[in-house]
C-alpha cells in the first residue's frame, strides 16, 4: 500500500513539475487574419438547350426530320463541330384538345430536345435563323462554366492567401513589429461557384425570328475565395 502511496505521490510531483514548466512559457506571438480575393471570366462552354416540335404550315404538317436537318445544317454552317450538338430528350405531344379527337390522331406533334455546346453567343441568332420558327418551341441555357476553371480556381486562392499576408504586414507595421513566418493557413469554404450551377440563365422563350440572344449582356463567373491565416509575430 506504501509503495502505491509513494507511486502516486511521485505522479503528482513530475505533473505538477510539468504543468509549472508549461506556464513559465512564454506566448507564442502571433496575428491572426482573413484574407479573400475575386475575379470575373466570361464563360467559353456554353450548353444551350433547343427544344424543336413538329407543326403544321396550312394543311402540310412540317416533319421532326426537316426541323433537324435545318438546325444540323446551320450549325455546320457556323462551324460549330457536329459532336457539339447533342440529342437532350425525345418526347411528344399534341397541342390539340386530344381528349375530344379520335385516338389515332394525325395531329399529334413530336417534340425533340437538342443541347448545343457554344464557346460563345455570336452564332445563336444565324443558327436559329435558319429553323422555322414555328418550329422552334423554347430555347435556353442549361448552364455555362469555363474550360480552365481549376487555373482560375487556383490563382484566386493565391491571391487570397497573398492578401492576408499583405494585411497581417501593414497591421504590425503600424506598432513597430513584422511577420515572422507563418504557423497556420485554413481554407474557408467558399468554393461553390454558384453561378456555374446547371440552372437556366436567360429564357428565350418561343422564337418568332432571328431575335434571340445578346452576347455582350452575359453574365460573367465570379471566382472568389477566403482564407484564414495565422503568423508569427518577430
Amino acid at each position: 500500500m506504501k509503495k502505491v502511496m509513494f507511486l502516486l505521490a511521485g505522479l503528482f510531483i513530475a505533473s505538477l513539475s510539468q504543468a509549472q514548466q508549461t506556464d513559465n512559457k512564454p506566448p507564442v506571438k502571433k496575428i491572426e487574419v482573413t484574407g479573400s480575393a475575386e475575379i470575373e471570366i466570361t464563360p467559353d462552354e456554353i450548353y444551350l438547350d433547343i427544344a424543336l416540335r413538329e407543326f403544321k404550315n396550312k394543311t402540310t404538317k412540317v416533319e421532326m426530320a426537316t426541323l433537324e436537318s435545318q438546325l444540323q445544317k446551320a450549325v455546320k454552317e457556323a462551324g460549330i463541330p457536329a459532336a457539339d450538338l447533342t440529342i437532350a430528350n425525345v418526347f411528344g405531344t399534341n397541342y390539340d384538345q386530344w381528349w375530344v379527337k379520335k385516338k389515332k390522331d394525325p395531329d399529334f406533334m413530336a417534340r425533340k430536345q437538342y443541347r448545343l455546346k457554344l464557346s460563345n453567343l455570336d452564332k445563336v441568332n444565324d443558327i436559329l435563323g435558319a429553323v422555322d420558327a414555328e418550329g422552334i418551341e423554347s430555347v435556353n441555357i442549361s448552364s455555362y462554366t469555363h474550360s480552365k476553371m481549376e487555373e482560375y480556381r487556383k490563382q484566386v486562392k493565391t491571391k487570397a492567401l497573398q492578401a492576408a499576408k499583405a494585411k497581417a504586414t501593414y497591421m504590425l507595421e503600424a506598432i513597430g513589429n513584422t511577420i515572422d513566418g507563418v504557423l497556420e493557413v485554413q481554407e474557408i469554404n467558399t468554393d461553390n461557384y454558384a453561378d456555374v450551377a446547371p440552372v437556366a440563365f436567360n429564357s428565350f422563350a418561343r422564337v418568332a425570328g432571328a431575335e434571340a440572344a445578346d452576347a455582350s449582356s452575359f453574365k460573367k463567373i465570379k471566382v472568389r475565395a477566403e482564407v484564414r491565416a495565422v503568423f508569427f509575430i518577430k
